[in-house]
């Protein structure tokens, strides 16, 4: 009986050892989940933050990649997954902001549902137009739209898309009409925008950059607070007279909402410190992101900022009289 004893103290040093380590987080590789497809500006900015990230915890992040239905699928995947923190979010405008606004059987409820984490960067929308329109400037286009009110094609990447709403809350804004052009996906609506068969595309910087470098399609204004360095003489919507204007999607790491708020302690630390290193912030500015700021990159900050983003797209919805479908 005491031989039994003394096993069973000399074995706890080693079962507490045992039971502290099954406990540590994170201890495996955690799946992110990006709602879009590969080589996306999500996904772009999503692996920016988690190759770094990933160093910094000492385990891999690994993306996958599940579009469909407006990020809606990838969405719900999370949304649903375990709370563990192995699975989570990279969301966006699309899935966290339009969705909500728009589809009226959405599979999830974006402040019940998930646990923001921390916002890592913005993607402004820019004004394009095709080398064939005789505008030079956003006060040049409003002028034409002006003048031929509704007949100004402008594409988006489709009905219900961030730009879609940006675009609803430019007419609005600037009382004018156009002929709203949804396409299914950025890509669609290049070939078109170089012939000058639609005019006009609003759309995320990063995607615009391309065109604009090869003096395929300039970019004539950007909805942004201040200008781009990426894009000196372009000015903004605010520059054209439209007071406060500001447009875009963003990009945001965010866990199932029953994570617990060690998980959420953890990865909300892995993101700040990353995102405090020079080198990830220059990466985000390259490829044409506006980097988060530090208030955002705390779940308290990331919550106030998807409130608002949520508030501007039913604005937007109302003044297009668009309807959950």
């Amino acid at each position: 009986m005491m031989w039994s004893r003394r096993l069973l103290l000399a074995a706890a040093p080693s079962l507490a050892v045992t039971r502290k380590a099954a406990a540590a987080y994170p201890d495996r590789p955690i799946r992110v989940i990006v709602p879009f497809a590969a080589g996306g500006n999500t996904d772009i900015l999503a692996r920016i933050l988690t190759t770094r990230m990933a160093e910094r915890l000492g385990i891999p992040m690994v993306i996958e990649n599940r579009a469909g239905a407006g990020g809606s699928i990838g969405a719900e995947l999370v949304a649903r997954a375990s709370p563990d923190g192995y699975t989570l979010l990279f969301g966006a405008g699309g899935p966290l902001t339009a969705n909500p606004v728009l589809q009226a059987r959405l599979p999830y409820d974006v402040e019940r549902d998930f646990r923001p984490i921390g916002l890592v960067g913005i993607l402004p929308m820019v004004c394009q137009i095709t080398p064939r329109l005789a505008a030079r400037s956003l006060a040049d286009l409003l002028g034409l739209m002006r003048a031929r009110p509704g007949m100004v094609t402008v594409a988006t990447p489709g009905n219900g898309s961030a730009a879609h709403l940006a675009l609803e809350l430019l007419m609005a804004n600037a009382n004018v009409r156009a002929s709203h052009v949804p396409y299914r996906g950025g890509s669609a609506m290049i070939p078109d925008l170089i012939s000058g068969a639609v005019e006009v595309a609003m759309v995320e910087l990063p995607s615009a950059l391309p065109l604009h470098r090869d003096n395929q399609a300039p970019i004539i204004a950007i909805a942004a607070r201040e200008r781009s360095d990426l894009l000196p003489n372009v000015g903004t919507f605010i520059e054209a007279g439209l007071a406060g204007f500001t447009a875009g999607s963003y990009g945001g790491l965010l866990a199932p909402s029953a994570a617990s708020p060690e998980v959420i302690t953890t990865l909300q630390a892995a993101v700040s410190a990353t995102l405090a290193e020079p080198a990830v912030l220059s990466r985000i500015a390259e490829v044409g992101a506006i980097p988060s700021i530090e208030a955002q990159r705390s779940p308290e900050g990331f919550t106030a900022f998807l409130r608002q983003e949520l508030a501007n797209a039913r604005r937007a919805a109302e003044l297009a009289g668009l309807r959950p479908g």
